[in-house]
């Protein structure tokens, strides 16, 4: 379930600041040194860094 467009624009990864990006049922941080991944449950994005999956 896509997140209204307008939500993703004013969403910031909690860790780093960096703008976040959309992908699956993810949202993916854009920082370079970050790049933590938060799930999205229905249809609500769960910011907490002790949830977020580290980058592979």
């Amino acid at each position: 379930m896509p997140l209204e467009a307008g939500l993703l624009e004013i969403l910031a990864c909690p860790a780093c600041h960096a703008p976040l990006k959309e992908a699956d049922a993810e949202l993916i941080c854009t920082g370079k040194e970050c790049g933590l991944a938060y799930p999205v449950r229905d249809g609500i994005p769960v910011l907490l860094i002790d949830e977020a999956r580290r980058p592979a």
